[in-house]
């Protein structure tokens, strides 16, 4: 086996990629894309997002608390591509990107309405990391897509074609290898 030592990076791959939106009273939204998301715990449900003091969003997270992380599929690589190279201070990520606006019930910053699955987020706690904050949320509310649930009133989460994101590259999820617990599965 030919194993070799290398320098310590971040080579946890592939992530979850999702657009972030987050709004400041009185001003529009801004979406941030994120491949540094995920889960933390269940109960409560929580979840953390890495952003680095430079980015727009971070101050609009700062002040607010609060944020929607919002699932990316494969017809919004796109805009998820866009919103992560273009900054909020200078273009309204929403019209350019012509998404849509969702105002839920959680709170009033809004999810993109073309997201399979929306998170609304309160800030629990800070962490100052070094290159990029952690921002450790509990998630307060979910929207699904209507067009996502099967027959039985269950939401195919597989239907969706979520995408992953992978040194640099956005990757579709694949075929299907086994469901929790196949191994052991009499």
């Amino acid at each position: 086996m030919d194993k070799r030592n290398w320098k310590p990076g971040n080579m946890l791959y592939p992530v979850p990629v999702v657009m972030v939106t987050c709004k400041k009273p009185g001003e529009r939204p801004n979406i941030i894309t994120l491949a540094w998301a995920g889960t933390i715990c269940s109960d409560p449900p929580m979840l953390s997002v890495s952003i680095r003091p430079e980015r727009f969003s971070h101050g609009i997270i700062e002040e607010t608390g609060e944020f929607v992380v919002n699932l990316v599929n494969e017809d919004l690589v796109r805009a998820c591509d866009w919103c992560g190279v273009r900054s909020g201070k200078k273009f309204d990520k929403f019209a350019e990107m012509k998404l849509t606006e969702f105002q839920s019930e959680y709170m009033e910053t809004p999810a993109i309405a073309e997201s399979p699955v929306n998170l609304y987020c309160k800030v629990k706690k800070t962490e100052r990391l070094g290159s990029h904050d952690m921002y450790i949320a509990e998630i307060i509310g979910v929207t699904v897509d209507g067009k996502y649930m099967d027959g039985d009133g269950k939401f195919d989460l597989d239907a969706a074609n979520l995408v992953a994101y992978s040194h640099g590259d956005y990757m579709s999820l694949g075929d299907k290898l086994g469901s929790f617990g196949f191994s052991v599965k009499k």
